[in-house]
């Protein structure tokens, strides 16, 4: 497989093409390899589209892309596949533990391409 072209959008920021936005079904995620950092993706129904850590801090596994997209209150998140903690996709907030939150990073939609930048965290 060829090397995932990059595209610099920003002076300063890289951003990288990680597949077509209908590659991914839509209330589901893909795991991603941006940089050498795995990413979860997500695209929701309304084709918009989230990326955040794909390491889960309780289980200490690369699986949250395989996790549950919801919404819990009003709050876009995904459940962890493992303990089933959730996560909020704008702001990567552990909803049950105060204390943990994961990586989020920027992503645009142009071209029909999905377009991830892991050199800035929201």
């Amino acid at each position: 497989m060829s090397a995932r072209p990059k595209v610099q959008m920003d002076i300063g920021q890289e951003w990288v093409a990680v597949c077509k936005l209908t590659d991914i079904v839509p209330d589901t995620g893909v795991c991603a390899l941006v940089d050498g950092r795995q990413v979860a993706v997500f695209r929701l129904h309304d084709d918009s589209v989230y990326a955040i850590d794909n390491h889960d801090p309780f289980s200490r596994a690369n699986v949250l892309s395989r996790g549950i997209v919801g919404d819990l209150k009003g709050e876009c998140v995904i459940a962890s596949p493992v303990y089933k903690q959730h996560f909020s996709l704008a702001s990567g907030q552990c909803l049950e533990e105060a204390d943990v939150r994961i990586a989020v990073f920027p992503t645009r939609v142009e071209g029909g391409m999905v377009l991830v930048n892991i050199h800035i965290n929201k």
